[in-house]
């Protein structure tokens, strides 16, 4: 058990004893149905919500999901909506409040004391707060003078390049353009994202090997594709409504692979909410016909040696590979051939972790799907070989001309509402010449031309002193982060902080010598200007642009939009600015108007996003055009790594809870895993934990050695049996973090090794 902290931080009070029981219930369904129920009762907004479900993901005038990004339907559906989507608008539409009031009554340093929960539990921001060194309190702040603050700060600094730019996945397109072109007028490129610590890799390989960041992919596709292989994807918890896609794809006789170390719930059984006769009579559907348990990073092991088996099929079927494809459209296979050959399949079984009977089972089913689609997620990416691994998946799919044509593609998943929005619209520390340029004949400035930094390196950088401004749009970065230790380290250095939220939460703790938190409309909230109520954009992550509105009556009248904000700071900031803020904010219109000079794909815009279902963005590798220094799809030939943990260590991946979203917690229950008020846990094998005196609940201590060779640890975690491979394990973020030192990222995309932690576990 763990202490918790009562709204209004009146003491300890002791939880419910943990615990932890076999799931064998299918995803979604009714368990979904009663977890909603008791969300919208908590959050008081049995009424408000229910009526916020009817409107949310709909084309006619509704709001776009503020959870994942997985494409709206296309036929019209009425209730396509999922658990954690509800979940997400009934906090951010909760009816309690954290005003002046509550700032007065508490210290920073108190609330330092309570938990995650707690703190986001005590409702929405209600206006702008700057924290007040003499009380140790935030107080209120005119918008105006908050305004000033930050433009006094960044126009005091040495350089441009001292401040840093931070995005989640919560802007929508315009607030994204807006806050990127005031980066870039300000003088920097210092525009760190959420992308940085999750799909850095897939944009990194999909560009080198296709000439484009984005999976090919759209939902059409998912619906008519003979194979699905999902890679390291918890599609139950992180993307609930692609158990749609999974159920309709068995029914229609399609093979779906799940590859993951842990069979997650929706890799079993689904029953769909919206399909009211499944839930009347609880009839569920298989949401896979193969599951492969691969251990942590030896996914392109299998992959390659799926790959081997099919070029050896192609010895005696001419049919194995699309030779004609392969002839007109790619480059290197000789090469990626001769590899695949000389790797011996008893170093494919050591690496995966499967057997070389699993693997040609798998490539089998490759082998016989006319139509193969990929989809992948960060069990691939945030290792130290993600690029390669992402790459991988591309040269499996060339192999059979799984490209460029309908029910095939790789497809990524990503995480958050518009988060690849953020990156198609600017949020990029390594813009290219080509983008610069058009944004500069469109907007009329100069913009930075340097390359700035990602998120381990603003981290660095705040730690050195380098980086002495940090600004926040959404997002709780102290926490998302790795190394919780250090990111909290970097922030108090920082001589400003700036926080744009809908809620508090540990960011705005771990402040700067000033410190401000600035409160701006959710998604589900009428943005009213003076040319009327306005739309904004986002893109899910098959690259669809549509408008969402919000309707609801903000939370207080004090909030400002998300692009009025950004202007504001960038009036401050720059007074001689011959950008028209204001008058972009009065109708996002004009903003868009803008875009659609300087955003490749954009042309437009606010005609063609005004259309049923918005429109898709260009995607040329779809068409087979590859802006590659080929001009084809290029194979890699990457080394296989050594996945294969030393004797007595661990490979400890992190991952969410059910009843959690990104950084915010619910509660303390993991409905799929079958755990009960416990977070502070760590998933292990049965073999590993008798091997080390640990019993089912026992205490342990929990220590990770980084490259630098400093540890970490944590300690009086309870070690819980799993169906995970030997020699891995799993626990949760934002706790695990903390064992992820800020050295420890992948050289090929920097991404924090969030899935690929090497520990040390024993009795505590």
């Amino acid at each position: 058990m763990r202490d918790t902290v009562e709204p209004g931080g009146d003491g300890p009070e002791v939880e419910e004893a943990w615990s932890q029981e076999d799931y064998h219930h299918p995803a979604a369904g009714w368990g979904a149905a009663v977890s909603v129920a008791r969300v919208l009762t908590r959050e008081h907004a049995v009424v408000s919500g229910t009526r916020a479900m009817l409107k949310m993901n709909h084309e006619d005038g509704g709001f776009d999901c503020p959870g994942c990004a997985w494409p709206d339907a296309t036929d019209g559906l009425k209730l396509d909506l999922c658990e954690n989507g509800i979940k997400h608008v009934a906090w951010e539409m909760t009816s309690k409040r954290a005003g002046r009031e509550f700032f007065a009554q508490h210290t920073v340093s108190e609330l330092a004391t309570w938990t995650d929960f707690v703190l986001e539990d005590q409702g929405r921001l209600t206006e702008p707060m700057v924290y007040d060194a003499a009380t140790d309190r935030y107080r209120p702040i005119e918008w105006q003078a908050a305004f000033d603050l930050i433009g006094q700060v960044l126009r005091s600094l040495d350089t441009p390049g001292q401040a840093a730019f931070y995005t989640s996945g919560r802007l929508s397109t315009e607030a994204t353009f807006l806050y990127q072109l005031m980066a870039r007028e300000y003088g920097t490129n210092n525009l760190p994202d959420c992308s940085n610590m999750c799909h850095e890799a897939s944009g990194r390989a999909l560009q080198a090997a296709l000439g484009t960041g984005k999976g090919t992919a759209d939902l059409k596709d998912w619906e008519t594709a003979e194979a699905l292989f999902i890679l390291g994807v918890n599609a139950a918890s992180n993307a609930p409504r692609m158990l749609t896609a999974l159920s309709d794809a068995y029914r229609r006789g399609a093979q779906i692979v799940h590859i993951n170390p842990l069979v997650e719930a929706a890799a079993r059984r689904t029953i769909v909410p919206h399909e009211v006769v499944d839930m009347a009579l609880f009839k569920s559907t298989p949401t896979s016909t193969l599951n492969l348990q691969v251990r942590p990073g030896g996914d392109l092991a299998l992959l390659r040696g799926i790959a081997k088996a099919v070029l050896e099929e192609a010895r005696t079927d001419p049919k194995a590979l699309d030779e004609v494809f392969l002839e007109r459209h790619t480059d290197g296979l000789a090469a990626y051939q001769k590899l695949c050959e000389a790797t011996d399949w008893r170093e494919l079984e050591r690496q995966s972790g499967l057997s070389e009977a699993d693997i040609r089972r798998a490539a089998e089913i490759y082998s016989r799907s006319k139509r193969t689609l990929i989809s992948w997620c960060l069990g691939l990416t945030q290792h130290e070989h993600g690029v390669d691994t992402v790459r991988e998946i591309v040269n499996l799919l060339l192999l059979r001309g799984n490209l460029g044509r309908e029910g095939a593609g790789p497809s990524p998943v990503r995480g958050h509402s518009n988060v690849q929005g953020n990156r198609t619209c600017g949020i990029d520390h390594r813009p290219t010449t080509e983008f610069l340029d058009r944004l500069a004949a469109a907007c009329g400035i100069d913009p930075a031309r340097e390359h700035g930094l990602d998120t381990v390196r603003t981290i660095a950088a705040m730690i050195d002193g380098s980086v002495k401004v940090f600004v926040g749009m959404g997002g709780n970065f102290a926490l998302a982060a790795p190394d919780t230790a250090a990111t909290a380290d970097g922030l108090r250095h920082c001589e400003l902080t700036v926080h744009v939220s809908t809620k508090l939460n540990r960011s705005h703790l771990v402040r700067g010598r000033k410190a401000l938190i600035l409160p701006c409309l959710g998604r589900t909230e009428l943005d009213l200007q003076s040319a009327g109520p306005q739309s904004t954009s986002v893109e899910d992550s098959m690259s669809m642009v549509h408008l969402s509105r919000g309707r609801k009556r903000p939370a207080s009248p004090y909030l400002l939009s998300e692009p009025a904000i950004i202007a504001g700071m960038a009036r401050a900031t720059l007074p001689g600015s011959a950008t028209p803020w204001e008058w972009y904010v009065e109708d996002y219109d004009r903003v868009r108007d803008v875009m659609a000079k300087a955003l490749d794909g954009f042309e437009d815009f606010n005609r063609r996003v005004r259309g049923p279902l918005g429109f898709r963005l260009r995607q040329p590798a779809r068409e087979l055009v590859f802006r590659t220094p080929s001009g084809r799809a290029e194979f890699s030939t990457a080394d296989l790594p050594d996945v294969v943990p030393a004797d007595g260590v661990l490979v400890l991946q992190t991952m969410r809870s059910h009843d959690q979203w990104n950084t915010t917690i619910y509660s303390d229950d993991d409905r799929y895993r079958g755990v009960k008020n416990l977070r502070t846990l760590i998933l292990m094998n049965r073999d590993d934990m008798r091997s080390r005196g640990i019993g089912q609940g026992a205490l342990v201590d929990i220590t990770a050695t980084a490259r630098d060779g400093s540890t970490r640890v944590l300690r009086n975690y309870r070690a819980l049996r799993y169906d995970v491979p030997r020699g891995s394990a799993a626990g949760y973020m934002p706790e695990m973090n903390a064992l992820v030192a800020a050295s420890d990222y992948s050289t090929q995309s920097d991404q924090p090794l969030m899935k690929n932690i090497k520990v040390r576990v024993v009795p505590a």
